[in-house]
């Protein structure tokens, strides 16, 4: 049975819809800068969203005097424009909702214990917004939707793994659509742990270049609508295969030989009943970190041998959205098939040295692209591949 991808919701540092961001691709634009609204020790570029809450919940409608995550209103945002674009309403519906994150409502947790910490009048509502399921229920409660509501939380594999849910609930239960992505704010706690890492860059990222020295941090959120039947607007492509693996390798590292990518993209490609020559373009995790770039390529290597099919990574654009790039890059990957237009890795300059592959670095319209893969890693060695086609 097929799955359609009937609507998309983007919100970046490059923009607060799809168009803008689709626009900014084009234009290979990236929203990584400055950090501006975050304050925070450490100089690092970073691609933040400029709004603050307050203004995302006015743009939102939100009554002011709520308390809402960032991580619930970038959700909301996205979530919200996808089911507009797909013309669905949830109170006349059966509709599901799964979404990924991985810091759940931590900027406010942060928030209230700076307040403690500082001596200042802080409120216990902050903390209720902690779990990641809590971001999910706002999301939820938003849209109006009331039938099935689950959050998905392994790292950055958190909104690919939530679309592999939506798909399976898609058809073994009677809903009608199932609204899934993830969302994810930068906050302190993930400035200051992968600064303890060691593995942020203090310049862009580049992925899969000689040169690269690590990742930038991102927030935003992406949301689809899965449906059985082409969608009420349109449909941009349908959701062939997917797989999760995991190479149990270390804590934040995947194996130098990239055995857990190379099982989920060859998992992928098996459940989509293709074979690797049909990948017509795969768009890479391709954080810019040295382990990351070398064993993603290993794998891709391993995969698709002397074949290697073009290939990219849009965090150049957005940086690493940790559980939410599962679900932007899927967005950007619908909006690739439905324009037959590759995005590239516009910054790549020279090839790894250990192995020597060149990633796109120039927009190709009329790419002939009619199948595509998306990884998502996270740490833990938690790793997925998804397909996307036409």
């Amino acid at each position: 049975m097929a799955t359609h991808v009937t609507g998309l919701g983007l919100v970046s540092s490059m923009g607060l819809d799809v168009q803008n961001n689709w626009s900014a691709l084009l234009a290979k634009r990236s929203g990584i800068g400055p950090l501006t609204r975050l304050q925070t020790r450490h100089n690092v570029p970073a691609g933040e969203i400029k709004e603050t809450n307050a203004e995302l919940a006015g743009l939102l409608g939100l009554d002011t005097r709520k308390t809402y995550s960032r991580t619930a209103l970038l959700g909301m945002m996205a979530a919200k424009e996808a089911i507009n674009d797909a013309g669905i309403d949830p109170s006349r519906m059966k509709v599901a909702l799964v979404s990924g994150t991985s810091v759940g409502g931590m900027d406010l947790s942060e928030q209230y214990f700076t307040d403690l910490h500082e001596g200042r009048r802080t409120h216990l509502r902050y903390l209720f917004e902690h779990d990641c399921g809590a971001s999910t229920f706002r999301i939820a409660e938003y849209l109006g939707i009331r039938d099935f509501i689950t959050t998905i939380s392994t790292a950055c594999s958190s909104s690919a793994n939530a679309v592999m849910m939506a798909d399976r609930l898609l058809h073994s239960q009677d809903f009608d659509a199932v609204v899934v992505g993830g969302t994810d704010p930068l906050c302190k706690f993930t400035i200051n742990g992968f600064t303890s890492l060691m593995i942020l860059d203090h310049e862009q990222c580049r992925p899969f270049d000689d040169s690269r020295n690590g990742l930038n941090l991102g927030e935003g959120a992406g949301f689809l609508v899965l449906q059985r039947e082409p969608g009420k607007n349109h449909s941009y492509c349908n959701l062939l295969g997917y797989a999760n693996a995991n190479d149990a390798f270390h804590q934040t590292a995947t194996s130098a030989n990239g055995e857990g990518p190379y099982l989920a993209m060859k998992g992928a490609i098996e459940k989509a009943g293709l074979q690797p020559a049909d990948i017509d373009y795969v768009n890479a995790h391709g954080t810019g970190t040295g382990n990351n770039d070398l064993s993603e390529s290993t794998a891709m290597g391993r995969l698709f041998g002397s074949q290697l099919p073009p290939f990219s990574s849009t965090k150049v654009y957005t940086g690493h959205t940790l559980g939410a790039c599962g679900g932007i890059e899927a967005a950007f990957c619908a909006m690739m098939l439905k324009n037959d237009t590759i995005i590239p890795t516009f910054n790549f300059k020279t090839p790894m040295h250990e192995l020597a592959v060149r990633p796109e670095t120039e927009v190709k319209t009329n790419a002939g692209i009619k199948t595509i893969m998306s990884n998502s890693f996270g740490f833990g060695g938690n790793v997925s591949s998804l397909i996307f086609g036409i």
